[in-house]
């Protein structure tokens, strides 16, 4: 791998640098695995003992970190910087233009120059992958369906008909968009399927981790707004609206007909019930389960949710349950002992 001088580095993460801008470096490690050729990253005072034992020959940190003499690219806000040096010492492979020749393109799809269409991927009828997008190995790209520019859909990604992906959008592998919602009614006898005919938006720069599944509307859209970030394994249910840089992490469920307002933050777990309106900006703590509508801006955890500060008091207190049990059963025997010598015309005045 070709040498960067840290100099060079330093200006391409916008940092201010504290040593020899001529230091060359050929790497990026962790604390631990850094090398003397290896620029490493400390994001917090509480990893300063253990950069202080790095054999790294530079560091990437805020502007307070106390490193001594090593040389450090001092910036405000490290994950960045890290998210921009891990790009250049760890390019993504490029995709090679074109159709490759086992794959299945319908007769009425248009894959644009430029495009990448991979081995036994399938493009079906009217569907369109724009200029620049990656349809990896083994991805099923269906009826109606729109890929937009720039976006990627990694192996054995599914769009079901009907999918319109933004520019930018990257979808991890095995995640499916457009399977049907779950909608039946009890007609007397059997569980009867309502058909859902709907379909499936996705706008610009939002990512969707391995095997989520996103189902179509029963009629209209489920729409994921721009920005969002959906981590793996996470379940959203027919006609739900996503709001815009939403956060939604690991094993999330979201019940049909949901609104999740924008900045939201989904921690693990979190289970939202069906027709649920969640405000902007509002986090919801992990296993969370949310029965009813959430302000704007509110902390919420617990099953059922309830705002932090009190669930954090219910929390505490679940601890102290069975010395307040003991408490409560002695107090009962006491009020039962104090009722039978009323009854029996006993005095309780001790005289």
């Amino acid at each position: 791998m070709p040498a960067w001088s840290l100099g060079e580095l330093a200006r391409l993460v916008g940092g201010d640098l504290d040593g020899d801008p001529a230091l060359p470096i050929r790497g990026f490690a962790s604390l631990e695995s850094a090398g003397p050729n290896d620029l490493s990253f400390v994001a917090a005072a509480q990893h300063l003992d253990a950069a202080r034992r790095s054999a790294a020959a530079a560091f990437i940190a805020p502007p307070d970190l106390d490193l001594g003499p090593r040389p450090v690219i001092r910036v405000a806000q490290p994950y960045a910087a890290v998210a921009v040096a891990l790009g250049v010492f760890f390019p993504p492979t490029p995709a090679t233009p074109g159709v490759h020749p086992t794959a299945q393109v319908a007769g009425s799809a248009r894959v644009a120059a430029g495009a990448s269409v991979g081995a036994f991927a399938v493009v079906g009828e009217r569907a369109v992958v724009d200029r620049g997008a990656v349809v990896h190995a083994h991805v099923f790209v269906g009826p109606d369906c729109a890929v937009g520019e720039g976006s990627v859909l990694h192996p054995h990604v599914v769009l079901r008909e009907r999918v319109r992906l933004g520019r930018r959008v990257v979808i991890h592998p095995g995640a499916v968009l457009g399977a049907d919602g779950f909608g039946y009614v009890f007609a007397g006898d059997a569980h009867r399927k309502i058909p859902q005919v709907g379909g499936v938006v996705v706008e610009d720069d939002v990512e969707i981790g391995a095997n989520v599944a996103i189902d179509r509307a029963t009629l209209g859209e489920t729409v994921i707004r721009r920005g969002t970030k959906i981590d793996n394994l996470v379940q959203i249910g027919h006609n739900t609206e996503v709001g815009a840089d939403t956060i939604v992490v690991a094993q999330v469920g979201i019940a049909g007909s949901s609104r999740i307002g924008r900045g939201v933050v989904l921690a693990g777990q979190v289970g939202i019930a069906d027709h649920v309106e969640v405000g902007d900006g509002a986090q919801i703590g992990s296993q969370a389960g949310v029965h009813r509508d959430v302000a704007p801006g509110a902390r919420m955890i617990g099953t059922p949710a309830m705002p932090a500060e009190r669930g954090l008091r219910a929390l505490a207190a679940i601890g102290r349950l069975p010395e307040l049990l003991r408490s409560v059963r002695t107090l009962d025997r006491r009020v039962a002992a104090l009722e039978q010598r009323l009854g029996e015309g006993g005095s309780t005045s001790g005289g």
